[in-house]
């Protein structure tokens, strides 16, 4: 055996170094173009994003302030017609109170006066940092389940209609008999609500201009049924 084929006892050959790929393959200068380009895609990418979420976004304040900008950089090319960002987000405060008539343990009548019952939630959410779904969002979505269900003099278009009534009806006993309105020995027998509405204010530097008018709705009083209480009987 020749010298050249033989390799001296207990050492090894070095392994080869693995070779680069990618950027990594190319010079200093090519990398450093690359890099760049990299970024300029990246920048176009995110403000491509941006114009393409103002389009189809509901109005806001930066779309009416920059809306030509972003027509110009969105049609012909980029048109988006379909509605992804639906429905509008909540540009109203709106508080919802409800009473009841009682019959007490005696047989008379009587009418309590309303219980802020967004004022309840409001409560529990402030200085919560992890708030209940319910807090948050059974009597907002209950009350615009009702007004999209319901014609401008309180008539419900049909099932969705009656079906808002009845769910409204349920929280509303539940909350004021959490609260103990209806007293010892009394039954609740109709409940009714009403609300008050307000524009949110744009922020200072925006020009919009919103009326700051309350604009106030009256429920009608609603018999409850028996099916309305837990378990079914009140």
């Amino acid at each position: 055996m020749t010298e050249a084929g033989m390799t001296d006892a207990g050492t090894a050959d070095a392994p080869p170094a693995p070779a680069r790929t990618g950027v990594a393959a190319l010079s200093p200068r090519y990398q450093v173009g690359a890099a760049l380009a990299l970024a300029v895609v990246a920048v176009a990418v995110c403000v491509q994003i941006g114009m393409v979420f103002l389009h189809v976004a509901p109005a806001n304040t930066v779309s009416r302030k920059h809306g030509t900008a972003v027509d110009e950089w969105i049609y012909p090319e980029f048109e988006q017609n379909w509605k992804l960002f639906a429905p509008n987000p909540l540009q109203q405060n709106i508080a919802v109170e409800a009473r009841a008539e009682i019959r007490t343990a005696g047989g008379e009548l009587r009418t309590t006066g309303w219980y802020g019952l967004s004022a309840q939630d409001g409560r529990a959410i402030e200085h919560n940092p992890l708030p209940s779904h319910t807090q948050q969002n059974e009597l907002r979505r209950a009350w615009d389940f009702f007004t999209t269900s319901h014609t401008a003099d309180n008539r419900p278009v049909g099932l969705r209609g009656t079906l808002a009534e009845t769910y409204l009806r349920r929280i509303a006993l539940l909350r004021l008999e959490r609260s103990g309105a209806a007293g010892a020995g009394g039954t609740i027998e109709r409940v009714q609500f009403r609300s008050r509405t307000t524009a949110v204010a744009p922020p200072r530097w925006s020009s919009e201009k919103v009326s700051q008018e309350p604009a106030f709705r009256v429920l009608p009083w609603w018999t409850v049924a028996q099916d309305d209480t837990p378990g079914g009987t009140r």
